[in-house]
């Protein structure tokens, strides 16, 4: 028996994305989609889905405030698995998999999707007794996963963190240039991409390699200002964008002012963030 779903995400595009993979995916029969948070709460109301990508950041009533009144109206008994989306806030993530709440990152991976319905057809066989809305990975407070005082100390963390401005990030990046540890500064970067489990980082004098493990964990040192996730394995500086070229079916590439003026491609899901940026 297929798993029912709900996509809730006010991007046509990331919806389109996500539903997309979910069919690739197999066994998952994706019920309706919704574009607000007012939307989330109707659905998952009329359709009762197993599961619920829901975007973080949507206008209006955003992923955690969908959350929230889900838990005062339904209780946490009745709360379908959560699995939740975000493009931009990296500590929200980290909070995500510390507390046990699954969570994918925009732009979206097949495997990471593979994953996190692995562990949403764990909970269901299960019958729920770890937990909706958990992934499993995470050890929490010592309160039972999915309880109404675990879920509340994520709520509070996640609105405080995002009450709170942003960390100071420094301002120098380590590179390693063969044998040689140099200290970069941000604004020299014009990208960095990942390649066999590497980061490679790019200036337009040097060319090196971060000791971070993954995109995100480098993304967490960088201004989120001036660095941004043009696709799952690029990061670009808005600053060392040297030309917006058109590409097939409404998608774009980056030209990089590096000295091989690189091509970086932007994922669909990232396609309306170029557009907002540079107003096209």
């Amino acid at each position: 028996m297929p798993i029912t779903a709900l996509v809730i995400d006010d991007e046509r595009l990331a919806r389109e994305e996500l539903k997309f993979l979910l069919d690739a995916a197999g066994n998952v029969e994706v019920l309706a989609e919704g574009a607000n948070g007012i939307e989330a709460v109707e659905l998952i109301e009329e359709y009762q889905p197993d599961v619920v990508f829901l975007d973080v950041q949507m206008p209006g009533l955003d992923g955690f405030a969908v959350l929230k009144h889900l838990i005062e109206h339904r209780g946490v008994e009745r709360l379908p698995q959560i699995v939740f989306a975000t493009a931009y806030d990296q500590y929200a993530v980290r909070a995500f998999d510390v507390n046990a709440v699954d969570y994918l990152l925009k732009p979206f991976d097949g495997s990471r999707i593979q994953q996190a319905l692995a562990r949403v057809r764990a909970r269901l066989i299960d019958g729920g007794q770890e937990g909706n809305g958990t992934n499993g990975t995470g050890t929490g407070s010592g309160a039972k996963p999915g309880s109404d005082a675990e879920i509340s100390t994520l709520l509070e963390m996640l609105h405080r963190q995002q009450a709170s401005p942003r960390s100071a990030t420094p301002s120098k990046l380590i590179v390693q240039v063969q044998s040689r540890l140099l200290l970069v500064d941000q604004a020299e970067i014009c990208y960095a991409a990942i390649e066999e489990g590497t980061i490679r980082v790019v200036t337009p004098t040097i060319e090196g390699h971060s000791k971070c493990r993954t995109l995100e964990e480098l993304l967490e040192l960088l201004d989120p200002n001036l660095f941004w996730r043009a696709h799952r394995g690029f990061v670009v500086s808005i600053n060392h964008i040297r030309e917006v070229v058109p590409w097939f079916k409404s998608s774009y590439q980056l030209r990089m002012d590096d000295r091989k003026q690189t091509e970086i491609p932007v994922s669909r899901a990232q396609t309306r963030r170029l557009r907002e940026l540079f107003n096209l």
